[in-house]
């Protein structure tokens, strides 16, 4: 494989040191990101570590065949264990029980003699409860949602690898193996788990279908622009293991609720074109969820078939309204001269050339469509487009063969950045301090 072998040793080397590993994707979470995961944490459970994993949003739906899904928690506690210890060398303890007064937690000890003073009491912290950091298909720590926000200082305490395959990616770990030539961090991923005990053959057909699930998700079963002859050649590879495609194909592709079809019909009714700009958009809202009986992972692939079925487009965006009014919107472009990456940078977020996303906050899903269409309109005047490339270039696209849908891929909201003020702030350094910024060792294609 392709990769910067100084870096993976690096890798290798911090792995073998540590023994309480933390695992975290980013969120939301979807077929690469979720399959690096478990890949990694059976790996590394193989070769003896102590392995937690962590991811704060849902998982969908579509996913839940991958093997062992289970280990995956919703959250953890990462902070360490608050020790209040009590000296009974004079003083032996009768009773102990704690009660719950006005916000305050009181512990009352009764001794079987005399009485404890303060100075019988100390108090300290236990152990860390872990000892490294693995993030996977994260360009940015915000990503990691809500387990990032309440464990800030864990993550400029504790070492990071930071293993990825997005442009954008802000170079936040100890470490960094990112690779954007390729197709998927499970891609990145095949290399550094054979070199970790290269006496074993530690992909089994469990970790293989997880590395293809990756690949084939984020490739949209290789039907998108990144696929390469790498991705094919590591698709082949781990076939030869014994990873299951088929069951891939069948719960990513072929298994579709009757909630996730009517949802698309709404989507779809809604299509919108602009002739002069080439955009091509459409809208979910929380209506349409609500009376679909869907949820917001069901609308994975519609910006892919919308996409496919939009010639003469150039921009393609989909915009999905969550709760507490954020909108999250991903970005497709039909050539590589019109840069999806710098479209989502924009509004704070990023990805590829031909597909990224952001999201925006505090903004009804109208008030986001006139803020965004604006600036994209903005974005491809000043790209060029002159009145003769619009009539010479074929006619409003015909979206009325839209197929069943497919799962979308990873290059959209994987890449957005929820916290955009944040990173503009601080683009370079999201663990300013010790141990995560003396090495910056970065692969570049």
């Amino acid at each position: 494989m392709y990769m910067n072998e100084n870096i993976e040793n690096q890798i290798i080397s911090m792995i073998n040191r540590s023994n309480k590993i933390l695992l975290l994707p980013s969120s939301p979470p979807d077929g690469d990101s979720i399959g690096s995961t478990l890949a990694m944490y059976l790996v590394l459970k193989k070769i003896g570590k102590d392995v937690t994993a962590v991811c704060s949003d849902p998982i969908p739906d579509v996913f839940k065949f991958f093997p062992t899904l289970n280990v995956i928690k919703a959250d953890v506690s990462a902070d360490n264990d608050f020790i209040v210890t009590l000296d009974c060398v004079k003083k032996n303890v009768k009773e102990i029980r704690h009660e719950i007064k006005e916000s305050k937690f009181n512990i009352i000890i009764t001794p079987s003699k005399g009485r404890f003073i303060p100075d019988d009491v100390t108090f300290s912290y236990g152990p860390s409860k872990f000892d490294l950091i693995i993030t996977v298909d994260t360009c940015d720590l915000s990503q990691i949602g809500k387990f990032y926000e309440h464990n800030t200082e864990l993550f400029t305490t504790l070492p990071i690898i930071n293993i990825d395959h997005h442009a954008t990616n802000l170079m936040f770990g100890k470490v960094n193996l990112v690779d954007e030539m390729a197709s998927s961090t499970t891609e990145i991923l095949i290399s550094l788990i054979n070199k970790i005990k290269p006496e074993e053959n530690l992909i089994d057909e469990d970790i293989a279908t997880l590395l293809l699930a990756g690949i084939i998700t984020d490739t949209g079963s290789f039907q998108n622009a990144n696929t390469t002859p790498r991705s094919l050649e590591s698709a082949a590879y781990l076939l030869s293991l014994g990873a299951r495609q088929q069951e891939i194909i069948k719960h990513v592709f072929k298994t579709k609720n009757l909630s996730t079809l009517k949802l698309w019909g709404k989507v779809l009714s809604k299509i919108q074109y602009d002739k002069d700009s080439r955009i091509v958009w459409s809208k979910i809202t929380e209506e349409d969820l609500k009376s679909t009986k869907s949820s917001e992972d069901e609308s994975g692939g519609i910006i892919d078939e919308l996409l496919s079925n939009a010639p003469g487009s150039e921009v393609i965006l989909l915009l999905k309204q969550k709760k507490d009014n954020l909108i999250s919107v991903s970005v497709r472009t039909t050539k590589d001269s019109v840069n999806a990456s710098k479209i989502a940078e924009m509004f704070g977020g990023g990805g590829h050339v031909r597909a990224a996303g952001f999201k925006i906050k505090d903004k009804t899903i109208e008030e986001a469509e006139k803020i965004i269409l604006k600036k994209v309109r903005k974005f491809q005047e000043n790209r060029g487009i002159t009145r003769r490339e619009i009539e010479s270039s074929v006619s409003e696209p015909n979206l009325s063969k839209a197929k069943v849908p497919q799962a979308e891929s990873k290059q959209s909201e994987d890449s957005s950045a929820e916290n955009s003020k944040k990173a503009e702030e601080n683009p370079k350094d999201d663990t300013p301090e010790n141990p995560n910024s003396p090495i910056k060792l970065n692969f570049n294609q």
